[in-house]
């Protein structure tokens, strides 16, 4: 953690104030960034600007671990130095988990978000009321759990369509409970992008500096296999250019992942990389786009850990999702690209085995409230699209 002495900003950019403590994943170039918004004089303590950036939280699946981790995150003094956060959900669950962690945190509930009080001691609550939310069983999946996750979902999104926030952080949901529940979406993309009418918002995991994109996610390895086409290809270098655009990256420095070992050896371990992947990226070249590749996934990521490149692009799920994870499994932080707010979130699962038991680590919570204040003053949809 490094520590920042600053002010209320200018411009109308992310104004920070005090001693800001920084989370661990703000790059050099982001720090630099931030120092740049402060103006000279830092105010006292006591007196947090209103211009702090104003972050959704919602609750996720209460039958897991959600509300543990956001109850943790926002009882952090220092989050308040640089950032707003509203918890949106039913405080049945909030107040449970107090019970468990005693972090020593009122709630105070609202109907808006500028009846926020935003002061550490509190945690400001937009109230949503669930007829069943007592009944509900820790460590469970039930249809009324992810309704409750669903209905926090949809009332964050109508605040950033609103602008009455600036970004949004979501804790875990349970596939299984949303489909009971008869959700007609798997996860939360699926939701967001139905409810910003958005067709096909782009999944970046942040781990530290490592930015990595996806081709594809949710598929057998065979099936993702089968989709390293050229044309699929052209259109994900594209998509994910344009990601990095849309945070506002200069350099935009792409580099695609192989599938085979060794990047196929000249066709000895596979012929994708000639047939697809390069035919691809030399398109894509022509176009204007600084990408590389295809590298082999075993060094890829390492280069761009070390600044060669300003993002990755995997070909399956588990070639992105272990390089990050490996990397700081607790830091990685999943982000929403092409919405038209920002959209970040942890990137572990509802965490039934050990819901209710005062077990839970918010460092992954907090992480992503982090990165949705670092980036929501950068964000730019229209750059994506």
């Amino acid at each position: 953690m490094r520590r920042i002495r600053c002010a209320v900003g200018s411009g109308g950019q992310i104004r920070y104030h005090g001693e800001m403590t920084l989370p661990a994943m703000v790059s050099e170039k982001e720090f630099l960034r931030l120092e740049s918004l402060l103006s000279e004089d830092p105010q006292p303590l006591g007196e947090l600007p209103e211009s702090r950036p104003l972050v959704a939280v919602t609750l996720g699946d209460p039958a897991g671990i959600g509300p543990e981790i956001v109850l943790q995150a926002c009882s952090k003094t220092d989050l308040f130095q640089f950032c707003r956060p509203l918890a949106v959900g039913d405080t049945t669950f909030l107040a449970k988990a107090e019970q468990s962690y005693r972090t020593g945190t009122s709630l105070h509930c609202v109907s808006r978000p500028e009846d926020g009080l935003f002061r550490p001691g509190s945690i400001d609550v937009l109230a949503l009321e669930s007829p069943h939310a007592k009944g509900i069983r820790q460590g469970e999946i039930q249809a009324e759990a992810g309704r409750c996750a669903y209905q926090a979902i949809v009332k964050a999104t109508e605040l950033a369509l609103a602008g009455q926030i600036q970004a949004i952080a979501t804790a875990p949901i349970h596939k299984e409970a949303i489909r009971m529940a008869g959700i007609p979406f798997i996860g939360h993309t699926e939701m967001l992008g139905f409810l910003t009418a958005t067709p096909d918002p782009l999944t970046l995991f942040q781990t530290g500096t490592l930015r990595v994109f996806f081709l594809s996610r949710h598929l057998s390895l065979l099936q993702a296999c089968a989709l390293v086409e050229r044309e699929r290809l052209i259109i994900a270098i594209q998509r994910s250019w344009r990601g990095l655009a849309s945070l506002g990256v200069e350099e935009r420095r792409l580099a695609v992942a192989a599938l085979n070992p060794h990047g196929g050896e000249h066709g000895l371990f596979g012929d994708e990389e000639e047939r697809e992947i390069e035919p691809a990226i030399r398109h894509c070249r022509s176009l204007g786009i600084d990408v590389s590749g295809p590298i082999p996934a075993d060094a890829v990521f390492h280069q761009a850990l070390d600044g060669r490149y300003d993002a990755v692009l995997a070909l399956y799920h588990d070639q992105g999702h272990i390089a990050a994870k490996t990397l700081d499994f607790r830091r990685t932080v999943s982000l929403t690209l092409g919405l038209p707010f920002l959209r970040t979130s942890v990137d572990h699962g509802t965490a039934f085995d050990i819901a209710g038991r005062g077990l839970a680590d918010d460092l992954s919570m907090t992480e992503a409230i982090s990165r949705a204040v670092i980036d929501s003053s950068l964000y730019n949809p229209a750059a994506f699209h």
